[in-house]
């Protein structure tokens, strides 16, 4: 296997980033990355084999911003740093946060924000057998609430939940018309996201309680 470039992979990586900023996800590849910078598409390839592994660079890229927690944080502390430092990378780079949910976390980057999360997982006295599933559990958590947030999904869109509901008879929306006092609240996403991050860590300290032997 022929050995890649390293000299302008941080250069073309920004260049990345950019033109999915400009023209969405889909607008990434090799050719529009190359045209950004001046180059050549074959001049990518010195550098990336493939599209598939520019976009795997790209979100190495990404999650090489979230900040390694300090040391002496408690568990729940460090869940907690990486979860808002994800959610300020996605803040950051909205056009390309879709890479969260359709490429594997290969890069090294993402292998160390997973390994920091099973550490803290261990440390709070989870069994190990459970550690992965409840990893996943937690990553799906975030990746979902910070992709919602700057994708729109938790926008009032062009209706208020007032006239959304309106659309259908009451009959139809028992649900709806059951909470609408607390749907025609503003919703503060900040604390949401703290409440429900707090909530899952709740779970977490449940299950281990659970498997504590009584004294």
């Amino acid at each position: 296997m022929r050995k890649l470039k390293e000299s302008r992979r941080p250069e073309i990586l920004d260049a990345a980033l950019a033109v999915a900023a400009e023209r969405g996800l889909d607008g990434v590849s090799m050719r529009a990355v190359a045209q950004h910078l001046g180059l050549t598409p074959m001049a990518l390839y010195g550098y990336f084999r493939s599209k598939d592994e520019l976009l795997d660079a790209v979100l190495g890229r990404l999650l090489a911003e979230v900040p390694e927690p300090p040391d002496g944080l408690g568990w729940r502390e460090v869940i907690e740093h990486l979860a808002y430092g994800l959610r300020a990378v996605a803040a950051r780079h909205p056009s390309a946060l879709p890479l969260l949910f359709t490429r594997p976390a290969v890069s090294p980057a993402a292998v160390r924000i997973v390994d920091v999360v099973y550490q803290a997982l261990l440390a709070a006295g989870i069994p190990a057998a459970e550690v992965p599933r409840l990893e996943r559990m937690l990553s799906t958590f975030v990746i979902g609430h910070v992709s919602s947030e700057v994708n729109g999904r938790f926008g009032d869109g062009s209706l208020d939940p007032r006239a959304r509901r309106a659309q259908l008879p009451p009959e139809q929306l028992p649900g709806h018309q059951a909470l609408a006092d607390h749907l025609d609240a503003p919703v503060d996403w900040n604390q949401e996201f703290r409440t429900d991050l707090r909530d899952l860590c709740d779970l977490v300290e449940r299950l281990v309680r659970s498997v504590r032997p009584t004294a």
